[in-house]
């Protein structure tokens, strides 16, 4: 009975060992991640080789230093200067990824918080780049997408050849100081009415002139009938619009002489 407690203790002694070395040695990487091997006593960190999703087994001696390989997405916001030097706070989304065979050497270079390290100094010197070359009025208007590409395009520059892909950058908001906000948005407005104004003005000088138009027309198609109209004319007209009512059923025709101007005097009706 009593060899029983002494020969327990190091069977258990044992199995804690056993746990331990395995829990170091089985090592499990999940879905969009990434594994760079550490070897503490023998060259740091491997940079030849990514392991993929799945369990691995590593010497319990070396660490399996596992990040996400998958595109990620940050949002920041800096506060940056205007061409004219205002202070202007841009808040944005910025989309990333490691590159995956070059994990190691991303983790190698700039060390296992290379958002911090790398990514994030990059975005802040592109927007303080990109900003610095707008008006207030342009930021808050007419400028975002403008602004988007040119800053994605300043932060692929600086990250070029440091193993860090930026996929997409998305301007949220710009806040502008409240009274150059207030300004620009009366400026805007004014502007909204004007070209309001103008196009109601032009609607209207469009109407004039086709109107003009349209009475010349007739100014002249009158012009032309009354040179046209010879005594001849008229007096032939006039005998026919005369039969024409004496042929009426309505009309009883009484003739009694012929007016001034030669034609018949017709009097009477029923």
């Amino acid at each position: 009975m009593d060899r029983l407690p002494r020969i327990a203790l190091p069977l258990v002694f044992t199995v804690i060992v056993l746990i331990v070395l395995v829990s170091k040695t089985i090592v499990r990487i999940g879905p969009g991640e990434g594994g760079v091997l550490f070897r503490p006593a023998g060259g740091g960190v491997v940079t030849d080789k990514t392991y993929g999703e799945g369990w691995h087994i590593v010497a319990p001696w070396n660490d399996m230093l596992i990040h996400k390989v998958r595109q990620q997405s940050i949002s920041d916001e800096m506060n940056v200067l205007s061409v004219d030097g205002l202070q202007v706070s841009v808040n944005g989304t910025i989309w990333f990824e490691p590159e995956y065979q070059n994990l190691g050497n991303l983790i190698k270079t700039k060390g296992e918080d290379f958002v911090v390290e790398l990514l994030d100094p990059a975005i802040n010197s592109a927007a303080r780049s990109v900003v610095g070359r707008y008006t207030p009025e342009q930021l808050y208007s007419s400028k975002r997408d403008v602004i988007e590409q040119e800053i994605l395009e300043e932060v692929r520059k600086e990250l070029d050849g440091q193993f860090l892909n930026v996929k997409r950058i998305l301007v949220e908001d710009v806040k502008l100081p409240p009274t150059i906000k207030e300004a620009i948005e009366r400026k805007l407005k004014q502007e909204q009415e004007s070209l309001e104004y103008e196009f109601r003005l032009e609607k209207a000088a469009k109407e004039a002139d086709r109107q003009r138009i349209e009475a010349q027309g007739k100014a002249d198609a009158n012009k032309i009938l009354s040179a046209s109209l010879t005594d001849k004319i008229l007096q032939d007209k006039g005998i026919e619009a005369t039969l024409k009512l004496s042929q009426s059923p309505n009309s009883k025709v009484v003739v009694v002489g012929s007016s001034g101007d030669g034609l018949p005097l017709i009097l009477g009706n029923n």
